[in-house]
């Protein structure tokens, strides 16, 4: 398959804003360097208009610049071992490729072999999602991940003690990549491939956990009411801090309290319970 390659320079305060806009019109594969970051489309995907209009929304705020090019299919793995470093979650998770060595002084390890999918610990997103996983009970809970992409969270789920994991992705992708992950660190779960609609998970689950963006959430929000179990808890994230409100009005309006709350580089996750 032929790709769009785009190398961007921009403000370091806007980079991961732009990469999240990006994904949203069909961009599947980013990679981040020192002066902003490379992205890449499928050619018979691609989307000028959706393209151009996220340009002129940020170019006077985000100083952007960038080449663009086509490519052949590029070896992601290659690309990835090149660029993608560990992160580190406090001192609760330490998040690594396979090509990374183990490190001290934490209380989890995930391996993570990102692939194309989204969600590796870089994001602020994802980061925030894990510090607050952290800080809730999950031993022996039933568990839900929507929304999957790297499985990083069911991960997560499974190491802090959740009895079971069910996830899933629209993307085949991102399932293809998940259940490569969930394998790599021995998570007793096989994602699935579909919308929540789609695959139709059967509650009650104790934590759910989606971190994906803010229509997905407001259009699913009442089936995630459904599925949670009384004194349970949904961990949302994927939006702006001044997409707050909205997000709590619309849980508000389902019975669900929030409880907990961070923000980082503008990105907000919130934590709900339903009492």
């Amino acid at each position: 398959m032929d790709y769009r390659e785009f190398k961007f320079t921009c403000s370091e305060d806007f980079r991961e804003i732009l990469i999240a806009e990006l994904s949203e019109i069909g961009f599947d594969a980013f990679l981040e360097t020192d002066e902003g970051f490379e992205c890449y489309s499928p050619l018979d995907s691609f989307d000028r208009e959706a393209f151009d209009e996220i340009l002129n929304r940020y170019q006077s705020h985000a100083n952007i610049s960038f080449s663009e090019n086509l490519t052949k299919k590029v070896n992601w793995n290659e690309e990835w071992e090149k660029n993608y470093d560990p992160i580190a979650v406090g001192d609760l998770v330490f998040v690594r490729a396979s090509f990374h060595e183990p490190r001290p002084g934490f209380k989890y390890q995930i391996v993570i072999n990102p692939k194309m999918s989204f969600g590796t610990g870089h994001h602020a997103t994802t980061f925030q999602i894990l510090q607050l996983q952290g800080k809730i009970d999950h031993q022996g809970k039933r568990v839900l991940d929507v929304g999957s992409g790297t499985g990083i969270l069911g991960i997560m789920a499974h190491l802090l003690g959740a009895s079971s994991v069910e996830a899933f992705d629209i993307d085949d992708w991102c399932v293809d990549n998940g259940n490569e992950n969930f394998q790599l660190n021995e998570v007793p779960a096989t994602m699935g491939l579909g919308s929540i609609r789609d695959v139709n998970p059967k509650g009650p689950f104790d934590i759910i956990l989606a971190n994906i963006n803010k229509n997905v959430l407001l259009d699913e929000m009442e089936i995630y009411s459904r599925l949670l179990a009384p004194h349970g808890y949904l961990l949302l994230s994927g939006f702006y801090t001044h997409d707050i409100a909205d997000i709590q009005s619309a849980c508000e309006k389902l019975g669900l309290e929030l409880v907990n709350q961070s923000e980082k580089d503008n990105w907000a996750a919130l934590v709900f319970t339903k009492s």
